[in-house]
């Protein structure tokens, strides 16, 4: 039977064997990428990393992701690293090279460690990573109280002790599919997660009352507009019954009368309004 990681064992002894660079061959590399986009200066540059990626990737393999995927997102940084050094400030690709190669193995953990998005901050990012190594030792001797830890590992990174107690218990237990059976019901039934959960929406009922008592009140709204005049109608659909809400003034200025008119007249009409709305309401309490 094939053995499915000798390809992956392969690429890591390869990557092993590759020569390390001397500084002045490094930088001359660096340059000929930098300047000239010498494509056999790139590979040979990072290929002499690549023993780097692994060394980096290797650290997070206890976040349960294949290490050939940690690996390749390390081969995605490296070559950012490349694209992005400066070969003039005299400092080693390797010490430029390891900052983007871990980042972008932490961002590829983020993504994909589980279903539900974390926070993605600098202290977030902290927290997440570095919980696991915190938590172990400061419960080295067995006294401290989960919440006494949460409020140390807190004061330690920057974040609230909520923060600390919500990544604590995400990292301690894996993701659950709302469709994974949970129990039998008493028919024999397979019942899954989510029919545990509870539904906020309203009732049926509640919701076809809710649409008949808004039709009911659309309804009486429209017959009580009819008691107003034209101007009344129109100083009504422009200040109450439009999104924008025209002003006093605008009005005003269309219909050629001060603001204070306009404000009795809408005034009038809202009384208009109201006793024809009472009138239904009482009509309609007698049916």
């Amino acid at each position: 039977m094939p053995d499915a990681n000798a390809p992956r064992r392969e690429f890591v002894k390869k990557a092993m064997q590759a020569p390390y660079l001397e500084r002045d061959e490094e930088h001359q590399l660096a340059v000929q990428w930098k300047e000239r986009q010498d494509q056999d200066a790139l590979h040979k540059l990072t290929q002499a990393h690549m023993r780097l990626v692994i060394a980096i990737a290797s650290r997070f393999r206890h976040f349960g992701l294949p290490m050939s995927d940690l690996i390749q997102e390390g081969h995605v940084g490296l070559l950012e690293a490349a694209a992005r050094f400066e070969p003039a400030r005299e400092v080693r690709f390797s010490t430029y090279a390891t900052w983007w190669i871990r980042a972008s193995i932490q961002d590829f953990i983020l993504r994909n460690w589980s279903i539900v998005r974390g926070g993605t901050s600098s202290a977030q990012k902290a927290l997440f990573f570095n919980l696991r190594r915190l938590r172990a030792r400061i419960s080295q001797d067995g006294t401290v109280t989960a919440s006494e830890m949460h409020r140390e590992i807190a004061g330690a990174i920057g974040v609230s002790v909520n923060d600390v107690a919500t990544m604590d218990a995400r990292l301690s237990g894996a993701d659950a599919s709302l469709n994974a059976p949970i129990s039998d019901g008493d028919d024999g039934a397979k019942a899954d997660r989510q029919d545990f959960l509870a539904d906020d929406s309203p009732l049926q009922d509640e919701t076809i009352g809710g649409m008949i008592d808004a039709e009911r009140r659309s309804h009486w709204l429209a017959n009580a507009l009819t008691v107003l005049n034209e101007r009344e109608l129109k100083i009504v659909r422009e200040r109450r019954l439009s999104e924008d809400g025209a002003t006093l003034e605008a009005l005003g200025e269309k219909l050629g009368i001060s603001k204070e008119r306009v404000r009795q007249l809408e005034s009038r009409a809202l009384e208009k309004i109201k006793a024809a709305l009472l009138d239904q309401q009482s009509a309609a309490s007698y049916v």
